[in-house]
């Protein structure tokens, strides 16, 4: 450690990323990037920009794109907070939103990003246990605290809250922010946007990177109340005035206006997931039902850890987290068709070994 670091630098212990391995020719399938390109409009729109245009500043508040989110999800342009990549909305509510004195309560299973910004901030965390089925329990969220996060549907285990069960843990916290972490939610979830004009106190967050293929771009964004929204503005302008540039500006407005190509690649995200999960259990994998682009899957008679090196061997990569609870588990990123067959054709090989 160096001498200079101060006491919050080293008692932080960072986020540790999906591996982005520099070998050629495997399957990757670990960090739940979408297996399909972006929309030629997106490509197009950042190659309209590549001009001496880029010798000024970006607009700092991206009026433009957050005209377009408004539209699609029907709310007004002042709902709408831009960052880049959803994980810097997330820190920006975790230092501006939530209140000290009382912890931030997010799932015990959940993205492991929660706990470094309570520890960046100098915030108090207790996780809420999942229910025996890795099911978020709204239950748990009765209790007190200085802000409420979880993911739907959660990762790494991919189950969907409904938004029945949302609105209980609103309605449990009216006096404290409660953030919807949707990054997944384009593949089989309703999102708890349809709720902001009745709470408040929910914030809703959502990213490019999943359904929109633009995970090379980091585009994030957030939708709430005006209140809510100004204080994450107060938050970037004393921090970063320009998050975004002009090239993931225009490629994420054009992500929007493409609305049939979204549809096209979501659907066929769904598809493969149905099938790649018909397949592992027809290899005697428990996976659990998925509303996301992943799987999170494990196999009764072998170990997790075993069947990751085994599929690293034949150039397949997928997630592993060895914590408690889920060290038996696998998450799966879903595939093209080619990728998913290659894991399902290496899985026999590997299971025959162990």
């Amino acid at each position: 450690m160096s001498r200079f670091w101060n006491d919050r630098v080293r008692g932080l212990t960072p986020y540790t990323p999906g591996e982005q391995p520099k070998l050629e020719n495997l399957v990757k399938l670990n960090t739940n990037e979408n297996p399909f390109g972006p929309s030629p409009q997106v490509i197009a729109a950042i190659k309209g920009v590549l001009d001496e245009g880029l010798r000024l500043y970006p607009d700092p508040d991206g009026q433009s794109l957050r005209r377009a989110i408004a539209d699609w999800y029907q709310v007004t342009p002042q709902q709408v907070f831009l960052g880049n990549g959803s994980d810097e909305v997330l820190a920006h509510i975790f230092q501006g939103l939530f209140q000290t004195g009382q912890p931030v309560l997010f799932p015990d299973i959940t993205y492991s990003f929660y706990p470094v910004y309570c520890g960046l901030y100098g915030l108090e965390a207790v996780t809420v246990p999942l229910d025996e089925g890795f099911r978020i329990d709204p239950a748990g969220f009765r209790q007190a605290n200085g802000g409420v996060i979880f993911p739907n549907p959660n990762a790494p285990t991919g189950c969907l809250l409904p938004l029945a069960q949302v609105e209980e843990i609103l309605q449990a916290n009216p006096h404290r922010v409660v953030v919807v972490d949707e990054a997944y939610v384009d593949f089989g979830g309703e999102s708890a946007i349809a709720l902001v004009d009745r709470y408040d106190n929910l914030l809703v967050t959502q990213t490019l990177s999943k359904s929109r293929s633009l995970a090379g771009l980091r585009v994030g964004f957030a939708v709430g109340h005006e209140d809510l929204i100004a204080g994450l503005e107060r938050v970037k302008n004393s921090f970063n005035s320009y998050p975004l540039d002009r090239l993931a500006l225009a490629g994420a407005e054009a992500a929007f206006a493409d609305g049939e190509y979204f549809q096209y690649t979501r659907n066929a995200v769904i598809a493969e997931r149905e099938k790649l999960e018909l397949g592992l259990q027809a290899l005697g994998f428990n996976v659990l039902p998925s509303a996301a682009n992943f799987l999170f899957v494990r196999h009764p008679e072998h170990d997790g850890a075993g069947l990751v090196q085994g599929l690293r061997q034949r150039g397949v990569i997928v997630r592993h987290f060895n914590k408690p609870r889920i060290d038996q588990y696998l998450r799966i990123t879903v595939g093209t068709p080619e990728q998913n067959i290659s894991l399902l054709d290496a899985l026999p090989l590997v299971i025959n070994e162990m």
